[in-house]
């Protein structure tokens, strides 16, 4: 029991060291890249989430990966995005951040 309450203590002054490092990085704005569409990208995915799902997915995503996502944020979670603002956000997506080929 011993061994345990001290794997204990030390994990949790790991977490102490390191929350002022975690928080300074919540507070961070990711800035996506400039281009057609990025405002109102920003503006419709912010609503249900933080922008950081965008840079963080985009290794695993192309244009059809976004174009599903997209239609699943619309349908399943009710985000408020009209059809031609669908084919905006897509195709910026698709310009700065599909990165499977």
């Amino acid at each position: 029991m011993r061994g345990s309450a001290a794997a204990a203590a030390l994990i949790a002054v790991a977490l102490l060291a390191a929350a002022p490092r975690i928080a300074a990085a919540a507070d961070e704005p990711v800035a996506l890249a400039d281009g057609p569409g990025r405002d109102l990208t920003i503006g419709r995915c912010i609503i249900c989430h933080s922008l950081e799902y965008i840079p963080s997915n985009a290794p695993a995503m192309n244009r059809g990966a976004w174009q599903k996502s997209i239609q699943k944020m619309k349908e399943r979670f009710g985000a408020p995005i009209t059809d031609e603002e669908s084919q905006e956000i897509l195709d910026y997506l698709d310009a700065h951040y599909s990165g499977k080929t």
